[in-house]
């Protein structure tokens, strides 16, 4: 990428050393910036790397129609963003690291190394060989009198005085990483506007009996299919002792969180066998002898586990029929009902933040002009499967050319 003039040697500060972070100071380099990135932790990357623990999931591999509708009520400000950098791109980055990719049955993109630290070290090599500084265990703590920004570090206090500045500093899940959400109330005392942070893609908590929660606590029902409302997610759930979490229950986790919120309580359907239709599994149920157990009945007929069985007993209770139509259409649509969300801490992402009316088209902030803002930090949502970190490298690089652009006027914050 050429070197932009007016971009040349102006130093920029990039706060936060996540995903959007890392990849605007790349971008910014690029052109000519002098960038500094700072960073409260000890090290970048640090939620980054904890991605990699399930094998960095980095983008999802269907069409871009589809792909953009995950995001929800942020699509349409998110589009243009994820449309300039899309999927193909995030794969050609990486793969321009040295890290080949692959796509894997459900669709998701993984490196091949499937794990985080190859791509991070890879990365940390190239921003080093732009000239990006990295200044870690510096915790920002807002503007000063003068408009220069204010770190907290080992030495004390400092401040620099940057061309422009770039916040990406996350939402507030996984606080021991570094994404704290302490950014906000120095955003809201500058006057922006501003969601509150809640928790994406978390578990929900269920009254589970001492049955359920001490023996079958950290095992999946798997295949199933769980609809909330009208709509309908296949994949795989996870028992908790406090509830249910996992791949099928972050799908619909923003509108079971919104319904929680407005009324204390979610009902959720699991078909425990979405693959089959009741009348077959009636079918099924009706060739065993009427007096075996129900539950050698439902592992001899349907290879149901004893989780699957325990599950359907707590739905039901002592109306668990045995009637195999009637079976059958209880194993079809086993009601539970949500009566928590899990903390914000525990989430894998955060809903909430800087509201899109808050920035202009180039991720600025229309109440502090120079300063610009990209990933979590931003109100948006997504599930899990790619979706998360594609958001966070195209607002992190929508954000850094927003900051060129500016530059390009010769205005400074």
């Amino acid at each position: 990428m050429p070197v932009t003039p007016a971009a040349k040697l102006r130093p920029v500060a990039v706060i936060g050393g996540g995903p959007a972070g890392l990849m605007a100071a790349q971008v910014l380099a690029e052109r000519g910036c002098r960038v500094t990135v700072y960073d409260r932790m000890p090290s970048v990357g640090r939620k980054f790397l904890m991605a990699g623990r399930g094998g960095l999931n980095l983008t999802h591999s269907e069409a871009i129609e589809p792909f953009l509708t995950r995001y929800g009520a942020g699509a349409a400000r998110l589009a243009p963003l994820v449309e300039a950098f899309p999927p193909s791109a995030l794969i050609a980055w990486a793969e321009g690291l040295g890290q080949a990719t692959f796509v894997g049955s459900s669709g998701r993109v993984f490196p091949k190394a499937l794990k985080a630290s190859p791509l991070l070290r890879a990365w940390l090599g190239r921003l080093r060989e732009l000239g990006v500084e990295i200044k870690t265990r510096h915790d920002w703590q807002g503007w000063d009198a003068d408009g220069a920004l204010r770190f907290k570090t080992p030495d004390g206090e400092t401040a620099v005085s940057p061309d422009a500045t770039l916040l990406a500093l996350g939402g507030a899940s996984w606080p021991k990483l570094g994404s704290t959400g302490g950014w906000v109330d120095v955003l809201a005392g500058a006057g922006v506007v501003l969601s509150p942070l809640r928790p994406a893609n978390a578990g929900f908590d269920v009254a589970w009996s001492e049955i359920v929660r001490d023996r079958f606590a950290g095992q999946p029902l798997k295949g199933v299919a769980i609809t909330f409302g009208r709509v309908r997610v296949r994949g795989e759930a996870m028992v908790t002792r406090h509830g249910l979490e996992g791949g099928a229950i972050y799908a619909l986790s923003a509108p079971l969180r919104d319904a929680i919120g407005a009324h204390g309580s979610a009902k959720l359907w699991i078909d425990l066998r979405p693959d089959a239709k009741a009348e077959e599994l009636a079918a099924k149920l009706a060739l065993q002898p009427a007096h075996q157990s129900l539950s050698n009945r439902l592992r001899k007929a349907l290879h149901m586990t004893p989780l699957e069985t325990n599950i359907l007993r707590e739905a039901h209770g002592r109306d668990l029929p045995s009637d195999p139509a009637a079976l059958a259409q209880a194993i079809k649509g086993v009601p539970l009902m949500l009566c928590g969300m899990r903390p914000i801490a525990r989430a894998i992402s955060t809903a909430g933040g800087v509201a899109f009316d808050a920035v202009d088209g180039d991720l600025m902030l229309a109440a502090r002009p120079g300063v610009f803002v990209a990933g979590e930090m931003l109100d948006w949502e997504a599930p899990t499967g790619g979706y998360l970190l594609q958001a966070s490298f195209a607002t992190g690089m929508a954000a850094a050319r927003g900051v060129l652009r500016r530059l390009e006027t010769g205005v400074v914050q």
